[in-house]
């Protein structure tokens, strides 16, 4: 989970080497923690959160492959 979320961050902004990811694993759901360069924010978020929406909507999908739960975090 956390590469796909790396993938996907750094193909979007302009600074790709400045994108962190961190994974806190839990019992049933992981949480993914998401640090990119400060203008590159809106670039992850979007016109009003879709792109963050649709990050989020990928993450979900793969993790119910998994049977997991993972929740996307961004953070500033």
């Amino acid at each position: 989970m956390k590469e796909l979320v790396k993938f996907i961050a750094q193909s979007l902004v302009d600074n790709p080497e400045q994108v962190e990811v961190k994974e806190i694993q839990g019992e049933q759901t992981s949480v993914i923690e998401l640090k990119v360069a400060k203008e590159d924010l809106g670039k992850v978020i979007g016109k009003q959160g879709r792109t963050a929406r649709a990050m989020r909507t990928i993450l979900s999908a793969a993790s119910t492959k998994i049977r997991k739960r993972a929740v996307l975090e961004i953070i500033e």
